[in-house]
């Protein structure tokens, strides 16, 4: 069972009290990669929430935010940045030079910029809901993998329809082989008698070097490879493990056998069924990008 690194989840809680609202966003990347954004008063738990995302998103970009607000303390006592004040301030100072801005409310603007005036933090009010707050990012969690396993069934899909086309096109070029080969060796033939005389040449010692020449360009070894990788490929689908790695892997040995039965083909059409089998396989490789 193969999972998406593309998914969603969000979970909410609503009371007289308290609001909270958690999302979480996760697209696809190569190692784990979380954004965590979550308020003043809970930041000493921002690597619990990283652990756990770690623990059960595994890999991916992770964006998870939380929305909390505490009703119960609107008469919460204000404090000023000053320092935040003081830059922000000064900042605008120098557009308003500038601009030959002399009228600009300076002072107005910076003091309601972005956290120059906020809440004084007030920690053991706020963290006896921490363990709300975490039952939220837990369903959040576990609805963004729910989403990804969705993703995951529909990518699987594709991917057996994408392999399937490679394995049907396997057994034509396995049926237009003994065709292949008789063609090669009549063109060989056919280009020898050209170029020298029936009588002039060792008829035994030219089908000795036939046979060595026909044994180079055999694919036989290239077809089995090819079709146990493709086997494999879906047998690791239908693992209870999701290995986007993995697959990538296998997804490259195919590639190779392909590519090998490509430059030993010399026959145009067994090389239209490979260019076919190429863009089948190059849509499985984007594909696999998104897969945990």
């Amino acid at each position: 069972m193969i999972k998406s690194m593309t998914g969603f989840g969000r979970s909410e809680y609503f009371s007289d009290d308290l609001n909270i609202i958690v999302e979480i966003k996760s697209l696809n990347s190569k190692h784990l990669d979380s954004m965590v954004k979550i308020p003043k008063v809970f930041s000493e738990k921002e690597i619990e929430v990283r652990n756990l995302l770690e623990k059960h998103l595994e890999r991916g970009k992770i964006i998870l935010s939380i929305d909390y607000q505490n009703k119960g303390m609107t008469n919460q006592p204000q404090v000023i940045n000053e320092q935040l004040f003081k830059m922000y301030y000064k900042k605008l100072q120098g557009i308003a030079r500038e601009l030959s801005d002399e009228k600009a409310e300076i002072f107005r603007l910076a003091l309601y910029l972005p956290d120059v005036i906020a809440p004084e933090i007030t920690n053991d009010e706020d963290l006896k809901y921490w363990s709300l707050v975490e039952e939220k990012i837990g369903e959040a969690i576990k609805l963004c993998d729910d989403f990804r396993t969705q993703e995951g069934r529909t990518l699987a899909k594709d991917f057996i329809e994408y392999i399937k086309d490679i394995d049907r096109l396997l057994v034509l070029i396995d049926e237009l082989d003994p065709e292949r080969i008789e063609q090669i060796r009549l063109r060989i033939e056919n280009n020898l008698k050209e170029l020298i005389p029936d009588n002039e040449y060792d008829k035994n010692r030219f089908e000795q070097e036939l046979i060595y020449y026909l044994e180079k360009m055999d694919m036989s070894e290239e077809k089995v490879r090819l079709k146990s990788h493709l086997d494999y490929f879906i047998s690791e689908l239908n693992s209870n493990k999701s290995n986007g790695k993995k697959l990538n892997f296998i997804s490259q040995e195919i590639g190779r056998e392909i590519n090998t039965i490509g430059s030993k083909a010399n026959y145009a059409p067994i090389t239209r069924h490979v260019v076919l089998m190429k863009d089948s396989l190059e849509k499985v490789k984007e594909q696999l990008l998104n897969i945990l």
